[in-house]
């Protein structure tokens, strides 16, 4: 009986040391408690940023979500715009002006930047950002998973506050919910999020 327990060791000792990884361990995963939302006030430190609402990414195909987000980003514009708050673009590395969908157009005088998923990267935001004395970035457009994602985490790395309005933002449902987690609990984010809806911002 001993020689067979010996004998059956090492597979017993295997059993407990192994650590199930997260594809093992996909199917038993339970989102986190919802986070609350906030409501944010405008001052004159804050921008507003719109990226990538462009034909290429914001369609009925390719993102319908983002199309439904439209509205909301159109209505926070306008109060922007009538309150004298800055607003900044950004397009994909192929995107022009003409490719912005027409609710979201820039006028005249507003800042436009091309990049990839980080809008920080290769172009001027920082400096046209701080050139205004802009401390606080409400961030809108698409992807949740990409533009949004990468460029809040930039900014909250080089200081600014963060403001999440979570009905401008679009991906698929995941991809939103994961972003939103990332960006309240990951180390480079946490504590310079704020999360809002377009309709609790006040002006």
């Amino acid at each position: 009986m001993k020689k067979i327990i010996f004998a059956l060791m090492p597979l017993i000792l295997s059993s407990f040391l192994y650590a199930a990884d997260i594809i093992d361990e996909w199917d038993w995963v339970v989102p986190p408690e919802k986070p609350g939302l906030l409501d944010y006030i405008v001052d004159n430190e804050t921008a507003l940023l719109i990226l990538d609402i462009e034909e290429l990414t914001c369609n009925k195909d390719r993102r319908p979500r983002c199309l439904e987000s439209v509205p909301n980003i159109e209505k926070i514009i306008k109060k922007a715009r009538s309150n004298g708050v800055f607003v900044v673009y950004s397009l994909t590395p192929n995107g022009t002006k003409d490719t912005i969908l027409l609710p979201v157009k820039p006028i005249d005088g507003e800042p436009i930047v091309n990049s990839s998923v980080n809008k920080f990267l290769n172009t001027e935001l920082d400096k046209v950002l701080k050139d205004r004395n802009i401390r606080k970035l409400i961030i809108t457009g698409t992807a949740a998973n990409g533009a949004v994602l990468f460029t809040a985490t930039e900014a909250a790395q080089r200081g600014y506050l963060i403001v999440i309005p979570v009905d401008g933002i679009s991906a698929d449902l995941y991809g939103e919910q994961a972003v939103i987690y990332t960006l309240l609990n990951g180390p480079g984010t946490r504590n310079k999020v704020l999360l809002t809806k377009t309709n609790m911002i006040k002006f």
